[in-house]
């Protein structure tokens, strides 16, 4: 019997692409690679990654503008160093990160 693999990052985790100059919010997690075949395809082979593995379904950014990104777990990397810079944690009730003392305007 073949276990789906764990994920190891978590939908409202910021994350950041270890090959490509992005990063991302997680808003959706699928436990392997479910897109098509053609997607699949038009990665180049050297960087497309295995399929048994978690995808992630990121809200994302760049320099130049914002998109959806379908990215696999082997080229995510946690990208969290500004938010702790200026945010204690989230609060789930309030839906919103706590700003650190001293970080107001």
């Amino acid at each position: 019997m073949n276990s789906m693999p764990e994920a190891k990052f978590r939908i409202g985790q910021i994350v950041r692409h270890r090959l490509f100059s992005f990063r991302g919010v997680i808003f959706d997690v699928d436990p392997v690679f479910s897109n098509t075949e053609e997607w699949w395809n038009s990665i180049p082979a050297e960087v497309r990654p295995r399929k048994d593995q978690p995808f992630y379904h990121l809200l994302a950014e760049n320099d130049e503008t914002e998109y959806v990104a379908y990215v696999s777990e082997q080229n995510l990397q946690p990208d969290d160093t500004q938010v702790r810079d200026y945010f204690t944690g989230f609060d789930a009730k309030a839906k919103r990160y706590t700003l650190r003392n001293g970080r107001a305007h």
